[in-house]
């Protein structure tokens, strides 16, 4: 069709793929409502033991098998084994890490404070940072 124009820029600065010591992810929407990636963990690694103070996230794994660590609402952190289909919401404030039992990618929703994180705990270093 000639003379219909798609939305501008079709894509927004700060999509694409972003590498990480754990795998990547892929950030595949970014608005000023809400972001939308999708990430990929390598077997055996794990996202830091985390917390937003903003941020409300929800997930969905799409394949593989994860160990979701999430603080529960007596402040005790309780591991849920992921499988493909299951989802979970993650509020603000909730101390929470992904940690791959196999090669798994998700899809994580969220508000859209991108750079909200705070790192308890990081098996790369990353401690008090908001580095990738």
């Amino acid at each position: 069709m000639t003379g219909v124009a798609g939305p501008e820029p079709v894509r927004s600065p700060g999509h694409g793929r972003v590498d990480k010591p754990w795998g990547y992810e892929l950030r595949w929407a970014i608005t000023d409502r809400y972001v939308g990636k999708l990430l990929h963990i390598r077997s055996g690694h794990a996202l830091s033991l985390q917390y937003h103070v903003q941020k409300d996230e929800s997930i969905l794994l799409v394949t593989g098998s994860l160990d979701l660590v999430l603080e529960d609402d007596r402040g005790d952190l309780v591991t849920h084994r992921l499988l493909p289909g299951m989802s979970a919401r993650i509020l603000p404030g909730r101390r929470h890490r992904f940690v791959a039992v196999e090669d798994a990618e998700l899809f994580e929703a969220s508000s859209p404070e991108i750079d909200d994180v705070v790192r308890l705990e990081d098996r790369y270093g990353r401690e008090g940072t908001t580095a990738p």
